[in-house]
């Protein structure tokens, strides 16, 4: 009988490990590096051990993932910045920040050397200011109401770099993980890099946006997958990556294995993923002080006016702040 007993119970246990919630994350781009922490998960297994089965969707210039949360076609989304979030809310969208995987948004303005622009404040002076529809409508708002920028210099920024490497007056937007790995590829030359995170844009970036819904009636689930995702990023950066940058390689064949690592190496020295509020409170960390300091420069900048979003429906603390994964970045040796 006991023998019988003993038998089941391991069943029992061997069939709960075993289950697994399948889970679909879309991301808004191209598998690249800063994805990394969320391919790492799937490669060593971490959201297996959280009891998920997860697939990966990658977004890419041809592909919109964002409605698809609110259709409850996948069920959680990585997002670039807090405005797609305040968006969501004035819009009356039901979805909401869980985590917030960066501290801050890579988006830069480069330039070449030796022309003056050394010091963030010169770049309001450069004539020629290559930046996409997008980043007009949004930081570039931000940039004249805070930084005194000019419409005048503005020029459109088609994703080539070739226009800004033919004019060392120009300056362009950048993502300051990606761009300037590929100017030193084509242009031999290493720019200078101004991230606008260190000038006042304080957004969070690549954040994890769940539907309403999904955060009311599953937690469990969301804990699991936020915690799995912390984890995930503490393995990419501290820990061995080759696994997880394999399955990059494998969804997004134009990537190059130094390229990726390149990629990886800023992250780490610009503390994107892992700085202010995350040292103390572990990746993901979020404060509702830190979401209205951003608001409010929004506000400033004209692309909201005060009470247009609800700012408690933007974002919810209750899966981020825990800790997770601090010990375990100690223990691999991360800083």
């Amino acid at each position: 009988m006991r023998t019988a007993l003993a038998a089941a119970s391991l069943l029992l246990a061997f069939g709960t490990a075993q289950a697994q919630d399948k889970v679909t994350f879309a991301t808004n781009w191209k598998a690249q590096a800063a994805h990394g922490g969320f391919y790492q998960a799937v490669a060593d297994g971490t959201y297996k051990k959280y009891g998920l089965d997860v697939t990966i969707q990658q977004g890419g210039p041809q592909v919109n993932n964002r409605p698809l949360l609110p259709a409850g076609r996948i069920d959680f989304l990585m997002t670039g910045n807090l405005l797609h979030s305040f968006d969501n809310v004035k819009n009356g969208v039901p979805t909401v920040v869980v985590a917030a995987m960066f501290q801050k948004d890579p988006q830069a303005l480069i330039a070449h050397p030796g022309q003056g622009y050394e010091k963030f404040e010169k770049l309001k002076d450069a004539p020629v200011a290559m930046i996409a529809k997008d980043g007009q409508f949004t930081w570039w708002q931000w940039l004249k109401a805070v930084h005194g920028f000019k419409d005048e210099a503005l020029k459109p920024y088609n994703y080539n770099l070739g226009p800004f490497l033919a004019n060392p007056k120009a300056v362009q937007q950048g993502y300051s993980v990606a761009e300037p790995i590929y100017v030193k590829e084509q242009g031999k030359f290493e720019p200078v890099v101004h991230l606008l995170a260190d000038h006042g844009f304080s957004t969070y970036s690549t954040l994890i946006e769940a539907r309403a819904e999904t955060v009311k009636a599953k937690p469990d689930l969301v804990q699991r997958f936020v915690d799995a995702s912390i984890v995930g990023w503490v393995n990419y950066l501290y820990g061995d990556r080759k696994a997880a940058n394999a399955m990059m390689l494998k969804d997004n064949p134009e990537m190059t294995p130094a390229e990726i690592e390149a990629s990886v190496v800023l992250m780490k020295s610009q503390g994107i993923v892992d700085s202010g509020e995350s040292l103390k409170d572990g990746i993901g960390a979020m404060s509702t002080a830190h979401i209205k300091d951003f608001y409010d420069q929004m506000v400033k900048a004209g692309l909201y006016k005060g009470g247009d979003v609800d700012l408690s429906k933007v974002a919810t603390l209750q899966f981020v702040n825990k800790r997770v994964g601090v010990d375990l970045k100690a223990k691999l040796g991360g800083r």
